[in-house]
Order: structure tokens, then C-alpha cells, then sequence
């Protein structure tokens, strides 16, 4: 059985990728609340936390978002390396290197109880 790990509220876990959604930065605070080192992060595409709860759709949402060059919001359940979960209130943007290739940039901190609550029912009815 696996179990919730709760994001501390000072926590802000932080990723960037590339276009194809492949991890090309991941902070501290996502390497300790997702039990990877940034070695095992890097190159390894974005869905490595996704976890089986989660519904296509929501994902297809997050693309569908931020690759029309729009912000995305909404609250995730995602997996450790260890099989446990993590539920993380995110939001993510597209952005662009210097030289103009796109990437999109993911921040994620705590959510409330009731924004997990409404989210876990959210994603019952859409599985």
C-alpha cells in the first residue's frame, strides 16, 4: 500500500523541459519529494512522476494549455521513485530559450485539503 508524502509549506518544487516534455532542470525540493537525484531526473521525460490516478485528460489539458502558449493550473497526484504519491497544487507556462526553442516551466507547491478533495472526485468521474 502506498502512502501520501505531504509537501511541507515552504516546499516549491520547480522543473523546466524541453518541447517534448523531457526534464531539462528539476530543483532540490522536487528530487527530495519525488526520491529521484537530479541525474536520474534529467533527460527522463516529465510523466517519470505521473501517477496511475491521474486521467489522460488532464494531461491532454496541461498540453493542450500551455502548448497554445496559455498557463495551466490545477492539482496533481503524482508518484515518488518508491511508489508512493504526492498531490501538488501546479501550474505551468511555456517559455522560450534564448535562441527561441520552447520549453515550459512547472512550479508546484502544497494544495490545500479541499483542493485535493475536489480534484480526487474530479478524477474518479473522468477515469
Amino acid at each position: 500500500m502506498s502512502k501520501e508524502v505531504i509537501l511541507e509549506k515552504n516546499t516549491m518544487i520547480v522543473s523546466e523541459t524541453d518541447e517534448k516534455g523531457i526534464i531539462i532542470y528539476a530543483n532540490d525540493d522536487f528530487c527530495k519529494i519525488a526520491g529521484y537525484s537530479k541525474e536520474e531526473l534529467i533527460g527522463k521525460p516529465h510523466n517519470i512522476v505521473r501517477h496511475k490516478d491521474m486521467p489522460k485528460a488532464a494531461f491532454k489539458d496541461l498540453w493542450d494549455t500551455v502548448q497554445a502558449g496559455n498557463i495551466w493550473h490545477g492539482i496533481v497526484k503524482n508518484k515518488t521513485k518508491d511508489g508512493n504519491f504526492y498531490w501538488v497544487n501546479a501550474t505551468a507556462y511555456p517559455s522560450k530559450t534564448i535562441d527561441g526553442k520552447k520549453r515550459y516551466i512547472s512550479v508546484r507547491v502544497q494544495p490545500t485539503k479541499k483542493e485535493i478533495e475536489n480534484a480526487s472526485k474530479l478524477y474518479e468521474s473522468l477515469v
